[in-house]
């Protein structure tokens, strides 16, 4: 056998005359090869599914099912259809070969064949089976490390959407969406970072970044980036659903809740001086991968995005501060208290915000 192929090649037989499938034992079996047999062609699709051959000698003319027939319908089924299948016959019209390559055959015998052929396409037709076997292994590989990479970011129901069009998802450029914005920020960080260890401080942000992105990815956003202490997040891309508002609402109070529950244990610890503040903002921005074809950025950009991070730095210990384009979407949904307007750093023009207190029937 060629070094080059594997050493276990199973190759099945099928023929309805004993004479010939014996014939084309002797041949494959002194080359090497494992070999399977099948006498008509319902008993071939059984051993083809029991059995897995890696290629399919096939008669043309035998009982039940005809050659064709069973080649067209192993190349109709996904598990099968790349599976090679060499039609042996002893037709010689050409519209009996045509009958076949319709059919899906990927070669061809004529009886009665010739050895030195027999063999010389058998190893040809395995090598682009394993080659081909190789390139699918490589390319799940990848997907499953870029999946364990967008796992970072994404959900995994939404790192999957994205990885089965990585063409629409994952191009350069970015397209208009509109999405509700979150910033969850810590409280009295800074003053922490100076009087512990660095070991201790990341260890403290890792806890917190942990229980943010479960909850986010709970309700089914897309974690953008940690900003130093801050973490920033979005629902409404790459998918988009009719209650992406509402769920980042519930996605921020329970990622109140979550935050005292660890306040409770950093209290334990001695730590009781760190509060969380966040701000949501909905709106349209430019979504996509930002950056150049090395290096990018699967980011969002807009004015959105600046006012929920200016209500987040605006919102006191525990409170959720959001705009009024959220309010909007969420208000029958949610109890909020309407806040004076405000300037936002930043910004020219004030707005309206509202301190979520509260979500109904939650």
């Amino acid at each position: 056998m060629d070094p080059a192929l594997p050493k276990y090649s199973k190759i099945l037989i099928v023929d309805d005359n004993i004479q010939n499938v014996e014939l084309l034992d002797g041949h494959l079996s002194a080359a090497g090869y494992d070999i399977l047999k099948a006498f008509d062609g319902e008993e071939a699709l059984k051993m083809v599914e029991d059995c897995d051959p890696h290629l399919i000698l096939l008669d043309v003319m035998m009982p039940k099912l005809d050659g064709y027939q069973v080649c067209s319908f192993l190349k109709k089924n996904e598990k099968t259809r790349f599976t090679p299948v060499v039609m042996i016959t002893a037709l010689k019209e050409i519209e009996d070969k045509i009958k076949g390559i319709e059919a899906g055959a990927d070669d061809f015998l004529s009886k009665p064949f010739n050895k030195l052929e027999l063999l010389t396409r058998v190893k040809s037709l395995l090598r682009m089976r394993y080659l081909r076997d190789e390139l699918v292994q490589k390319q799940q590989e990848e997907k499953e490390r870029m999946k364990e990479i967008f796992k970072v970011y994404l959900s995994d129901e939404i790192a999957n959407l994205v990885l089965s069009d990585p063409e629409k998802f994952l191009r350069l450029g970015g397209e208009k969406r509109v999405v509700t914005v979150i910033f969850a920020d810590l409280r009295g960080f800074a003053n922490f970072a100076e009087t512990h260890p660095a070991e201790k401080v990341v260890s403290t942000l890792n806890q917190f970044f942990q229980k943010m992105t479960q909850v986010i990815f709970h309700y089914q956003g897309t974690l953008d980036k940690y900003i130093g202490d801050a973490i920033m997040a979005y629902f409404g891309a790459p998918m988009g659903y009719p209650d992406d508002a509402l769920r980042s609402v519930k996605a921020a109070v329970n990622m109140q809740r979550e935050f005292v529950n660890l306040q409770k244990k950093w209290v334990q610890e001695g730590l009781t001086k760190i509060g969380l503040g966040i701000g949501l903002s909905t709106g349209e921005v430019i979504f996509g991968n930002v950056g150049t074809e090395r290096v990018m950025n699967y980011t969002i950009v807009g004015d959105t995005v600046n006012i929920a991070q200016r209500l987040e730095e605006a919102a006191l210990t525990g409170q959720i501060l959001m705009s009024e384009s959220t309010y909007e979407i969420v208000k029958d949904k949610i109890i909020a208290k309407k806040l004076p307007q405000k300037t936002l750093k930043g910004k020219k023009k004030p707005l309206i915000p509202y301190l979520l207190e509260n979500i109904k029937h939650c």
